[in-house]
């Protein structure tokens, strides 16, 4: 067993990083071990689970066993001496990566590294990279970053010159679904559907096989283009598309966030008048990371809607090439149906919609206000 198991079709990946712990430990004198690291590859494909699993194998002493204490602790983020950073709104601060460089200056406690991982890295505000910027050239000697993005150029070049890049590629559709066979208790026909529909992403590919709710989700989300009759359908397909994303958001916060909220209540000894000095700040600063947070989620749940969408256009325009091999063959006679109804190049053009509605979301567009206009430009 190693913590690197989990890294699926990564195998290039796993060479090099092993080969980096085993020049850490050994104190050679190789440019295979550095300071300063950005993971980067397609959602889905383990970015941030090769960052954890280094992360691991670098304080564990028989180098990522993934039984001891260290490595335990460090793949349940509770490992004294590796920090995980993970945003929760819509962009890193300032502010968060000042705390984040000055933690990474103490000491080790239990082993020889201190280590900061950051997740989605291109989120970093320009003031950020730029407070960054100093310590990833010049880290301390005991301190590892390891940075996580989607792409290079998500990364301000000024940061990403300065790190080791590691190019994750997205795992093919066999070793998904053995990976759902072997860490799930799925059967093969839907660990084969999952691994399918999915397109390489692991998370997702786990989620549709063991939950029942984005099954049927995914079925609703599914049904909007075939919906898409008149205007009237068109904002009744936004807002409905939207409801979804709020809804499953909600299931993914709320119980998180009222956990929050009641742990610290009870570190300010009470509610309302009742709190200790600060506390009503403490309280409201929360719920304002909490309310970011929620739109962070509804915008990724909103964004993950699209991605099957274009799932969806993309078989239609399959079979409309006299191609066989579609995604979502449990839709397969809705979507022959379909591509007999329209011509490639149309489908095409809605493709890019689909396209350009992510791209505005990304850039904080309304989201019901660009889902509208995609609707629209689907009918």
């Amino acid at each position: 067993m190693s913590v690197f198991d989990s890294l699926i079709g990564q195998d290039h990946i796993v060479d090099q990083l092993s080969n980096a712990v085993k020049v850490a430990k050994g104190g050679e004198d190789s440019q295979a071990m550095t300071h300063s690291w950005l993971f980067v590859g397609p959602p889905g494909s383990g970015r941030s689970n090769a960052a954890i699993a280094f992360a691991a194998a670098l304080v564990c002493k028989e180098s990522g066993c993934g039984k001891c204490t260290d490595c335990t602790t460090v793949l349940s983020s509770t490992h004294v001496d590796v920090e995980r950073f993970n945003p929760t709104g819509l962009s890193i601060k300032a502010e968060e990566v000042r705390e984040l460089i000055s933690r990474s200056s103490w000491s080790p406690s239990v082993g020889g590294w201190r280590i900061v991982v950051i997740e989605d890295a291109d989120r970093l505000t320009e003031t950020a990279a730029n407070a960054l910027l100093k310590t990833i050239e010049e880290p301390e000697s005991h301190t590892v970053w390891l940075l996580c993005a989607p792409t290079l150029t998500d990364v301000p070049v000024t940061i990403r010159s300065r790190c080791r890049h590691v190019q994750l590629r997205t795992p093919s559709t066999a070793s998904v679904e053995e990976f759902l066979l072997n860490q799930t208790q799925v059967d093969e026909k839907t660990a084969r559907f999952a691994s399918r529909v999915s397109q390489g992403h692991i998370g997702r590919a786990r989620f549709i096989a063991t939950n029942i709710e984005a099954q049927s989700r995914r079925k609703e989300i599914f049904a909007l283009p075939l919906s898409l009759r008149d205007i009237e359908n068109c904002f009744k397909a936004a807002q409905k598309l939207l409801d979804l994303a709020e809804d499953q958001a909600e299931k993914e916060n709320s119980d998180r966030d009222a956990a929050e909220l009641k742990q610290l209540q009870d570190a300010f000894q009470g509610t309302g008048r009742g709190l200790i000095s600060g506390g009503a700040k403490a309280i409201k600063d929360l719920e304002k990371e909490q309310k970011s947070s929620a739109t962070r989620s509804i915008r990724d749940n909103i964004d993950g809607a699209l991605l099957d969408l274009s799932t969806f256009y993309r078989d239609v325009l399959v079979l409309q090439s006299n191609g066989a091999e579609i995604l979502n063959i449990d839709l397969e006679e809705e979507i022959a149906n379909y591509a007999r109804t329209t011509q490639p190049k149309r489908t095409i053009e809605q493709i890019d919609a689909i396209l350009t509605a992510r791209a505005n979301l990304s850039r904080n567009s309304a989201p019901l206000a660009t889902l509208e206009a995609l609707f629209c430009a689907l009918k």
